[in-house]
């Protein structure tokens, strides 16, 4: 993620900037990738602090209109929640609008969001045809880290939600290409076998033995999209890793060069490299704080190459190259 100028004064703003830090309202806007002081401001900003422009007064910005179903704020804890998740979905739809993902100039159709609260049932998570169901009640740390040592899982986080369920919705966006799907079916496997019966298979054996050879998580072994969503969510994290890097002004060796755009480069070799050299670095200086590490994965050959395919087709599939 980018640092941005401030628009009336001197310092850096970020993306999750309400005011300046003399006060002044401002708001980000997601088309020219800069902040600025003036309305129209997102109708969602007293509700749940929502920090994007809108088209008009009274209008909803680009990432709250893809909100079609909200929480329901008579359960506890719903509109904060909420509010963090929405949060959430603005960095991961800014991240994708770096290679073109749902701004105007993307011809195809953007994701539906339906963000749930836990009430008496649990909300499950997950995409069909093109909605994106989010429980929002994960942005609660206590629920999220109880549902992520149930699960065994290294990293569990709202942007790792958002990131997995969108690369769902992203597969169904470019499935409509013929030369993508017979490309998939050999990265990744025939995605016609039976999805329901694989999971139930993952969740009573678990992943293979030799997993880790060939996925990068557990999960990703359950089944086709499901090894599409993980690399594609990590392909994510570690782009976005190596760009907030860059951003904050840190260099390394490694890097091509001192104002290098990892989100521009297309060479995936390349980028995966850089990203997964940094992120090692940033894991070790987190463990001198006795914090996790940022990224707490190890890359085989095969999950490179799967990473380098959804690199090359997240960077042209947008437009249609």
């Amino acid at each position: 993620m980018l640092a941005f100028s401030n628009p009336v004064g001197s310092g850096t703003l970020w993306f999750h900037n309400l005011t300046t830090a003399e006060g002044t309202p401002v708001a980000y806007d997601p088309q020219a990738r800069a902040f600025l002081p003036m309305p129209p401001f997102c109708a969602n900003r007293e509700v749940i602090g929502c920090n994007w422009i809108a088209p008009e007064e009274g209008a909803f910005c680009r990432s709250c209109a893809m909100t079609a179903l909200a929480p329901d704020p008579e359960i506890p804890n719903a509109i904060s929640n909420w509010a963090e998740t929405e949060a959430a979905k603005r960095w991961v739809l800014d991240n994708l609008g770096r290679w073109h993902w749902f701004r105007p100039e993307d011809p195809g159709t953007r994701p539906v969001f339906h963000m749930l609260a836990d009430g008496h049932t649990l909300a499950a998570m997950g995409h069909g045809n093109g909605v994106v169901t989010i429980s929002v009640s994960e942005a609660d740390p206590v629920v999220r880290v109880t549902r992520r040592e149930a699960l065994d899982e290294p990293y569990r986080t709202m942007i790792g939600h958002m990131r997995h369920e969108i690369a769902h919705m992203l597969w169904w966006r470019l499935s409509l290409r013929e030369d993508f799907l017979q490309a998939f079916r050999v990265m990744f496997g025939d995605e016609r076998v039976d999805y329901t019966a694989a999971l139930q298979r993952h969740y009573q054996q678990g992943a293979p033995q030799d997993w880790e050879l060939f996925y990068l998580t557990s999960y990703a072994s359950a089944h086709p999209h499901e090894d599409w969503a993980e690399t594609t969510a990590h392909l994510l994290h570690l782009t976005d890793i190596t760009d907030s890097f860059v951003a904050t002004g840190l260099s390394s060796p490694e890097l091509p060069h001192h104002s290098w755009d990892p989100y521009s480069e297309p060479d995936s070799v390349l980028l995966i490299n850089v990203a997964t050299t940094l992120a090692t670095r940033v894991n070790h200086i987190n463990r001198s704080m006795g914090l996790s590490d940022v990224y707490p994965f190890v890359l085989s050959e095969t999950g490179r190459r799967k990473l380098a395919f959804v690199h090359d087709w997240l960077r042209r599939g947008a437009q249609g190259r």
